[in-house]
């Protein structure tokens, strides 16, 4: 009988041992599933990330659409009887437009005249002398207007700078 207990103890060891071979398929499984969902996931990443590049100025396209309605309408209306007001009431409706349009995509006027000369969104294209009254190293006229979006210039404002005696 002494020899029986040591028997029946590794028997019970071996039958509570769990199954290494079906702990093994079943996580080679798991993560066969994980790599394909991994490789779903970077297609669908790609596939976001490309309709983005190529849809992305389409909430911008649709309120310009507006603007060359607008436009269509000024000339349409500038052949007929009404003349020439209706050609700037056009333009000026047209304007409006397209500046509502880009400030609802963030893209906003870099405001120049008359503040000191700023070289992070303003490109000096001269400089004259300061008259009096004004301070030197101010911008005196704007000859093309910059625009930002968010924070990024898009376009620098160019300017006339006054410049101080030297």
């Amino acid at each position: 009988m002494a020899e029986q207990a040591p028997n029946d103890e590794t028997e019970d060891h071996v039958e509570a041992e769990p199954d290494f071979e079906a702990m093994v398929s079943e996580l080679e499984k798991e993560i066969q599933y994980a790599k394909a969902e991994t490789a779903n996931a970077v297609q669908r990443a790609a596939r976001d990330r490309s309709e983005a590049l190529k849809y992305g100025g389409a909430s911008l396209a649709r309120r310009i659409i507006q603007a060359t309605d607008y436009l269509s309408k000024a000339v349409d209306a500038s052949e007929g009887e009404q003349g020439a007001e209706s050609v700037i009431e056009g333009v000026r409706m047209t304007l409006d437009g397209l500046r509502t349009s880009l400030e609802a995509e963030g893209i906003t006027q870099i405001g120049a005249l008359g503040k000191k000369f700023d070289p992070t969104c303003m490109e000096a294209i001269a400089t004259v002398p300061c008259i009096e009254g004004q301070e030197p190293g101010s911008v005196i006229e704007v000859i093309e207007s910059g625009y930002r979006m968010h924070d990024r210039i898009l376009r620098a404002s160019r300017v006339i700078v006054s410049e101080g005696d030297s």
